[in-house]
């Protein structure tokens, strides 16, 4: 069994992540959706489907969910879905964390949690004029 990923983020944000990072890597190693909201949704129709991807995608060890904006209609639906048991949400989508989290496949839903803030935050930086971290 492994970790499921759910992405639920603004347009075609999440999945334009994904296959970046799949095709970056070659192979996608972990059970992953992704739920695009667009700007005129019905929150509550998408909450219905995030909850029955979170049900396919949790075969035991859990299940995160990446989304992009706190306090967007993407959060607000991934905020719902946390009260499963064994479902953690990490706010802040961006390519590192992403990245990250499919890079340690086998990690538990904590420590794949942990990875995924680490690599937002580190993945954060201001370039020098001649771009030297």
């Amino acid at each position: 069994m492994t970790i499921g990923v759910l992405l639920v983020s603004h347009e075609l944000l999440g999945q334009t992540m994904l296959d970046i990072s799949v095709k970056t890597l070659s192979v996608c190693p972990l059970a992953t959706k992704v739920l695009s909201v667009s700007l005129e949704c019905e929150p509550d129709e998408l909450a219905d489907a995030a909850e029955k991807m979170v049900k396919e995608l949790d075969t035991g060890d859990g299940v995160l969910i990446l989304t992009d904006l706190c306090g967007a209609t993407p959060s607000n639906i991934a905020c719902r879905l946390s009260h499963h048991q064994h479902v953690l949400v990490v706010v802040g989508l961006n390519m590192p964390m992403l990245m990250r989290i499919l890079n340690y496949p086998d990690l538990s839903l904590e420590e794949m949690a942990e990875r995924a803030v680490e690599g937002g935050r580190q993945g954060v930086m201001l370039l020098s004029a001649d771009c030297k971290v």
